[in-house]
């Protein structure tokens, strides 16, 4: 082994080790959405002429092809694919450059690579060994999706092929990460330019797959040029269950070299550290915002609040531009009319039922911010940052005070962008721009609540289990945002249905507003977060 290497396998397992609960929670998470989604997709369309209908309604639509993905195929299996890969590959790409940043950029800033480095360890050897456990990462999930589907009666070639496209997204997402890695100053640099990496892989495929053409046939569309930019567009292109191009594996394998070896060119030239493009100085003198408890906070989050309302921005605009279309695409009478309506609160008008699903979903993307928001406060505790702010006359408890605030001004802020983005894009296909936005926004800020007792949740997590924090508070979520999604289609009892706090929010415009429950969430959370702060101010800092 070249001296380079030297000490990889004991860092794969010191890898392993340290996410032995992360990237399990990862899988099984993607897994069970999936599985949720495979059976889903089953009871909605029964017959072949219902997934022909779908494929055919899908296929002559850019903006189902652009948020849903490429359709190729009238089966159950192709219609699967169309309706889920696209969401596994992004999640696929997102737990791996996530991980790999963790393991390279974020043990040098914490410190800890500086040590493992003091042993007989190779240059490369840390981030081979991130690569590595990722990789094994990728082809468990993949493995994984295959059993699901299987399991629900699917093609074994098609189900390979399905496994095969996600896993290889994910390895080739990997491998930019370990690009970022090299290039950023930080871990949250590196990992901002590994999601817009990601975010431009998905933009590209979005164009050049409702640019595309329909086939002679009606259920299947040739991408445009552009879709072959993307790596998320290649793991369409192979088809599952339609043409299954396992050729194009042979791209992902190109990609994936060429990045990786540009990553280790990278390590060889830059400091331990230190990134290739360094920070600009910042000002002379700091602002006079700045040295207060308020001010450290907002500089510590507001770069985070910022790409989540771009992102939010974006994604509600998209969503508010098709709402006047969904009467003509949907058939009032059809599976998947029905579908919406039941998410939508059980509205009998289709884009207020439309409107109802799409600000729940929107409310659950503010409360993925507001968990990260809390743990990147956690974070600041766990590498060691904030013990020389502590030491200063800044007491612990308005120091999370702090950040607690900036949150909840956050979830705000999210909500707004989302309310007036749908209002907006909405508005300007009906011709009545501003008309739609004070229906709309109040909606968008009923769910602030609700989003705030996630972000509750997560303080407790900080508070009372600092080690386990970030797992805990994203499998509380995880959960939430499964019942809160999906817990009317699947039946689930009342019970566990009223654990998620969306559940409790009224399903508006379709139905009446109610303050009361609205109330209780607020409160809820507030006593929540106190009882997180309150742990916090009588237990030790960790440092990890």
């Amino acid at each position: 082994m070249s001296a380079a290497f030297v000490g990889t396998g004991r860092l794969v397992r010191l890898a392993v080790r340290r996410d032995r609960v992360q990237l399990p929670v990862w899988l099984a998470a993607i897994t069970i959405v999936y599985a949720i989604s495979v059976s889903s997709l089953k009871g909605l369309y029964p017959a072949q002429e219902d997934l022909h209908l779908i494929a055919v309604s899908s296929a002559v639509s850019p903006v189902v092809l652009a948020t849903n993905g490429l359709v190729s195929g009238d089966s159950l299996g192709a219609v699967v694919a169309a309706q889920t890969l696209l969401f596994l590959a992004l999640a696929a790409g997102l737990m791996s450059t996530m991980a790999v940043v963790r393991h390279t950029r974020q043990n040098e800033e914490t410190g800890r690579a500086e040590l493992v480095g003091a042993n007989v360890v190779g240059r490369r050897a840390l981030l081979t060994a991130a690569l590595i456990v990722v990789a094994a990462a990728n082809v468990a999930l993949a493995l994984l999706l295959t059993v699901v589907s299987l399991g629900f009666g699917l093609p074994l070639s098609g189900s390979l092929a399905l496994g095969a496209a996600t896993g290889a997204a994910g390895v080739a997402f990997a491998a930019v990460a370990a690009v970022t890695a090299q290039v950023a100053e930080g871990a949250r640099a590196a990992n901002g330019l590994a999601g817009a990496a990601l975010g431009v892989a998905f933009l590209l495929r979005a164009v050049g797959d409702s640019a595309g053409t329909v086939d002679p046939g009606g259920v299947s569309v040739t991408s445009m040029w552009l879709s072959w930019l993307s790596p998320i567009g290649w793991a369409q292109q192979i088809r599952p269950y339609d043409v299954d191009a396992w050729w194009i594996l042979l791209l992902f394998a190109a990609f994936t070299a060429a990045t990786t070896w540009t990553a280790y060119v990278l390590t060889g030239r830059r400091d331990h550290g230190a990134g290739l493009v360094q920070p600009r100085p910042g000002p002379d003198r700091a602002a006079t915002w700045l040295p207060t408890a308020a001010g450290f906070a907002w500089r510590v989050q507001r770069t985070t609040l910022m790409w989540w309302a771009l992102g939010i921005a974006v994604l509600a605009a998209t969503y508010g531009s098709v709402a006047n279309e969904m009467d003509n695409f949907l058939d009032e009478e059809g599976a998947v009319a029905d579908m919406m309506k039941q998410l939508g609160g059980g509205a009998d008008a289709i884009t207020d039922a439309y409107f109802a699903m799409i600000f729940l979903m929107m409310a659950l993307f503010a409360s993925g911010y507001a968990v990260q928001a809390v743990l990147r406060m956690h974070g600041e505790e766990t590498s060691g940052r904030v013990e020389p702010v502590l030491s200063t006359a800044l007491g612990r408890v308005p120091w999370m005070l702090a950040h607690i605030a900036v949150v909840t001004v956050g979830v705000i802020v999210l909500q707004v962008v989302t309310g007036v983005a749908l209002a907006v894009s909405y508005g300007m296909t009906i011709g009545d721009i501003t008309g739609p936005l004070g229906n709309l926004l109040p909606v968008a800020l009923a769910f602030v609540p609700a989003v705030l007792l996630v972000g509750a949740m997560a303080v407790l997590c900080v508070g009372v289990a600092p080690r386990r924090a970030s797992s805990v508070a994203w499998g509380v979520f995880a959960v939430w945002l499964i019942i809160g999604q999906l817990g009317a289609l699947l039946d689930l009892p009342q019970a566990v249905l009223d654990l998620s706090p969306f559940v409790h929010v009224p399903a508006l415009p379709a139905a009446d507003m109610r303050p009361l429950p609205l109330l209780v969430l607020l409160l809820v959370a507030v006593a929540t977060a106190t009882a997180g702060v309150s742990a916090m101010r009588r237990r030790d800092l960790v440092v990890q």
